[in-house]
């Protein structure tokens, strides 16, 4: 499993690095990406996630269950289940602020609307990170099949591409809320830490919950699933030229789908 943890390490410090280089355009750019380009690329961001909780992790978890016969489909749907559930809780509980919306969701709080922004992209940082680790872990304990590392390669391509325009959506209005240049490139940066943290650390655990990695999967894509009709289909549709979010979603699922049917 060590060798799990470390292909975990490089495919999370991939996407991890993609928000990173995403986050450096605000040194670039003076103002925001422009609505119409931030709406292609939140709809972007939401066909990778869709097209990777099928293929990446709905499939995979229904493969590994194939010995229940046809009650196969119960730990993908139960952890598909679950996986929504736990995303609206932390949804619920969790102070944060959306995009181009002026009032904070989750419980009360004190915090700066810049704080506010970043956790935001925090939230949905956890599933993708997870999906990225448990797809590494999947192929490191089935070494014999090399097709489970090709698309646990294909999936933290996918989701380090999407990054990167998540990391310029979090740095530039940071920026606009007066914060340096420096410290919008920082915090924006950290926004996908947790993708690295997440990732790594469900790797480093998956020796023990092997049994239920099936459910763990489906787990994963149920909270990628709620952050896709929750959060980025919603802001990507807002105003007018919506076409463009929705263009942007085919896109993305097209080129996630691609990228996982023609590495595995």
């Amino acid at each position: 499993m060590n060798q799990g943890i470390v292909w975990a390490f490089m495919g999370t410090g991939f996407t991890f690095l993609m928000t990173a280089f995403g986050a450096s355009v605000v040194f670039i750019l003076k103002n925001d990406m422009g609505k119409n380009l931030q709406r292609a690329f939140l709809g972007f961001a939401a066909g990778v996630m869709i097209a990777a909780s099928v293929w990446s992790l709905l499939i995979p978890s229904i493969d590994q269950a194939s010995g229940m016969g046809r009650f196969a489909f119960v730990p993908a749907a139960g952890g598909f289940a679950l996986g929504g559930i736990f995303l609206m809780l932390l949804d619920m509980m969790m102070p944060h602020l959306h995009l181009g919306e002026s009032k904070a969701e989750g419980v009360p709080s004190s915090f700066r609307r810049t704080t506010l922004l970043i956790l935001a992209v925090t939230l949905h940082n956890i599933p993708e990170g997870m999906a990225v680790g448990l797809a590494f872990a999947l192929a490191a304990q089935h070494p014999e099949d090399a097709s489970l590392y090709a698309a646990a390669f294909a999936l933290a391509v996918g989701i380090g591409i999407q990054n990167f325009p998540e990391g310029a959506a979090i740095s530039l209005p940071l920026r606009q809320e007066g914060m340096s240049k420096g410290k919008a490139f920082l915090y924006g940066s950290l926004s996908g830490l947790v993708e690295l943290i997440f990732g790594v650390g469900i790797t480093m655990i998956a020796g023990v919950i092997t049994p239920y990695m099936p459910w763990f999967l489906g787990f994963a894509a149920g909270a990628m699933i709620y952050v896709v009709v929750e959060e980025l289909i919603p802001e990507a549709n807002q105003g007018e030229h919506s076409n463009l979010g929705t263009v942007g979603v085919m896109v993305g699922f097209l080129i996630m789908m691609v990228l996982d049917v023609a590495l595995s």
